[in-house]
């Protein structure tokens, strides 16, 4: 703590000294106390990174029912997946090639990310795009944020503004799978000109694509708003409670082939290895609530001041059916071993027993402490941002035997293994951007985080957890921003992120933490009717946990340090009004993504493969949208995404390759007016994957050493699966808003 507190210092002093070298020119900016908490974490045209803005407009047209990383499909450089296949439960976003584990994503500024994982669980919040206001994806490193380090993208969320108006929104959808989503939303409106009270109420329900990947959704939102013109300060209470069936096994080849909605979970085998169905309770149960307090204040008509405060409770479990033939003849696991369980072996009728088919639960118990500041000033040609975060994690992780056929009389609920996770971290940060002149700006942004990390207690198994790390990171950033004219801005940026290591990657090996240089050279052309931005970007990597493409015992990705590993890409970004009635808004992302040097063990033999390429990173992302308004209350969009092909593993192996693929969507809109009861009638339609284009969006690649099958020659066995998606289906809606 003693080197937080010093760089702290330092930040202080450095600030105001950037600042004298200023000529000032008095003036008094329009502050929003909306976006007072955000003041430090997104950025503008006159800062040097790559970004894209989405309103609530832009998020509301196909908003039914789908999680918010399938509202930003269309971005650039953003694949997603969905487990259930058709975006509504356990969903994932990867940005320039980097998955959920490495995008930040914060909420009104606080960290959302995970602590112990680091990974992003939309389905905790069902339907909460419903009550974002805006949100802001910052490509690569970007600015200095609150929480883990952005090695990807960070994605900065905005919940609901304050409403002047009173209203009341009932929005109901429904679609194929036996979808329906029904979302209740008031406002009191401003009373006595200071008050207002929010809230929402959200149900989702869905069969799912792949066979049983039902989703069972509920979600609420809850807001209390107090604002003057110098101060405003919200309380706010929202949270979700998920029930889904388990989805995310994959399928192999053959599968893919002939039955590519199949859904291996749950199988129950006979002892001669026949299947007889499928545990009906193999399913994913959590429950997660949020509390946060806010006070922004307008200290003068300068300086502006933001206080944070978070409380996230977490709890639930998935739950397994472990069959003893499949478990020991197509897995070959011991997850049904006495030993596995924490049971002592019995003897019945003179023969030792240590083997059972189970039902298991394993639980995650969790307590998330946030505390956060920052100081904003603006004026003249200068504009500083001191922020600060301090957090505190406990996850209390245990293992409950719920049914077994011998149990050597132990209880219902038996823990067969216990163990606790802590993590606190310390951020701080100091932002400066300064105006030289008409033409040159400059940015500079100093930041220092302080983790410390532990982790005690027994694992399934039986084995033994114990970490205890302590990380201090200090990340640089720096850039330069030209203007050419007031519609051509040019920029150049550098930007160091470091990342510690996750918990899965603890269990799962001997982790270092990585580090990251972000190189970003860009240009802006911004008229009445074009919107353009093209970056070039060089992101080099050193000790990257790259994701290997296998899972672990319970799902998870491995990752592995690589070494030296880099990312070289174009990304391009437009809005066009083609036509008093058309809007054209392509982007494209073209990139070499790669292991240097790489090695492996392949038949037994330590190979060099030389470069290779990095795993889920596809070299070309495009995404394009064709919008026609025939009139002031209809909007038909057509929107279509490539993604080209990509490897699931670092060794370049033909059959980790997951294809290319091309879709599109086609989203409808039509506003009614009328004149007594309805303040307004929104109709929603939204026809999925237009084509019935069968196409995989994720999958996993594992390689295993088999000595076995010939005595004394070691072979290098590869294995594959797959997450198919839905090919054409719909969703459609009515929104109802009195």
């Amino acid at each position: 703590m003693k080197t937080i507190y010093l760089s702290f210092l330092a930040m202080i002093f450095l600030t105001p000294s950037l600042a004298q070298t200023t000529v000032v020119q008095d003036s008094i900016p329009e502050i929003q106390l909306e976006e007072v908490k955000l003041a430090g974490l997104r950025v503008d045209d006159n800062q040097p990174f790559s970004f894209s803005n989405v309103d609530k407009e832009e998020l509301v047209s196909r908003n039914l029912g789908q999680d918010l990383p399938i509202m930003l499909n269309y971005l650039p450089g953003v694949v997603t997946t969905s487990d259930a296949g058709a975006g509504i439960g356990y969903t994932g976003i990867r940005v320039r090639g980097s998955d959920a584990t490495r995008v930040n994503v914060t909420i009104n500024g606080i960290p959302y990310n995970d602590s112990e994982s680091q990974g992003v669980y939309w389905v905790n919040m069902p339907d909460f795009t419903s009550s974002v206001s805006s949100l802001q994806i910052q490509r690569g490193v970007g600015t200095s944020t609150n929480g883990s380090g952005a090695f990807g993208a960070s994605i900065n969320l905005l919940t609901d503004e304050v409403s002047q108006n009173a209203y009341a929104e009932i929005a109901n959808a429904v679609g194929s799978f036996n979808s329906f989503k029904n979302t209740l939303k008031f406002s009191t409106g401003l009373l006595n000109d200071h008050f207002e009270i929010s809230g929402r109420g959200s149900k989702i329900t869905s069969d799912g694509y792949i066979d049983r990947a039902s989703s069972d959704l509920k979600s609420y939102f809850l807001q209390a708003a107090f604002q003057d013109q110098n101060t405003m300060i919200k309380a706010l209470a929202f949270g979700g409670h998920e029930i889904t069936y388990q989805s995310w096994f994959g399928v192999d080849d053959n599968t893919l082939a002939t039955n590519r909605s199949y859904n291996p979970g749950g199988e129950i085998y006979d002892d001669n290895g026949n299947l007889e169905g499928h545990y009906d309770n193999q399913v994913d149960n959590y429950r997660q609530d949020h509390y946060q307090l806010h006070w922004n204040q307008k200290i003068d008509a300068y300086t502006t001041m933001s206080v944070g405060l978070n409380y996230t409770y977490g709890r639930g479990y998935y739950e397994e059916y472990k069959d003893l033939w499949l478990e020991q003849n197509i897995n070959f696991s011991s997850d049904n071993n006495f030993s596995y369980l924490g049971l002592q072996p019995i003897n019945i009728g003179g023969t030792m027993v240590d083997t059972t088919e189970n039902i298991i639960q394993k639980w995650l118990d969790n307590d998330y402490y946030v505390v956060t500041f920052s100081l904003n000033k603006q004026k003249g040609n200068t504009e500083w941002n001191l922020g600060a975060l301090y957090s505190s994690y406990l996850g209390d992780h245990f293992g409950a035997l719920i049914f077994a056929n011998y149990a050597s009389g132990v209880q219902a609920g038996h823990r067969f293994y216990e163990n606790q996770g802590d993590k606190k971290e310390g951020n701080i940060f100091a932002k400066v951007n300064h105006r030289f002149n008409d033409r040159i700006s400059g940015y500079l942004d100093l930041q220092y985080r302080g983790i410390n990390y532990t982790a005690k207690g027994n694992l399934k198994g039986p084995e033994s957890i114990n970490i205890n790390e302590n990380y201090g990171f200090f990340n640089p950033k720096a850039g330069l921003v030209y203007t050419h004219t007031p519609s051509n801005k040019f920029y150049i940026s550098f930007a160091r992120a470091h990342r510690e290591p996750s918990r899965s990657d603890f269990e799962n090996g001997n982790p270092q933490p990585e580090q990251l240089n972000d190189f970003e050279l860009g240009w802006r052309l911004n008229t009445e009717k074009t919107n353009l931005l093209v970056n070039f970007y060089f992101m080099d990597y050193t000790n990257q946990l790259a994701l290997t493409g296998a899972l672990d015992d319970v799902g998870s990705p491995i990752r592995e340090n690589v070494g030296k590993s880099s990312r070289f890409g174009i990304e391009i970004e437009g809005t066009f009004s083609l036509a008093n009635r058309w809007t054209w808004q392509p982007n494209l992302s073209l990139s070499r993504n790669r292991n240097h040097d790489f090695y492996f063990q392949r038949d037994g033999v330590l190979t060099d493969l030389g470069d290779t390429h990095l795993s889920f990173s596809p070299a070309m992302v495009a995404g394009n949208i064709i919008a026609f308004q025939p009139s002031t209350q209809c909007k038909i969009a057509l929107l279509t995404k490539h993604v080209g092909e990509q490897y699931m593993g670092n060794i370049d192996a033909q059959s980790s390759k997951l294809e290319a693929y091309t879709l599109s969507d086609l989203n409808v809109n039509y506003r009614i007016l009328p004149k007594s009861l309805f303040k307004e009638i929104n109709i929603s339609l939204l026809l999925n994957n237009l084509l019935g284009t069968k196409y995989v969006s994720n999958g996993y690649f594992y390689t295993f050493d088999d000595d076995y099958s010939v005595p004394g020659v070691v072979s290098t066995v590869e294995g594959t699966g797959y997450y198919p998606q839905a090919r054409f289906n719909f969703l459609a809606g009515i929104n109802l808003r009195f």
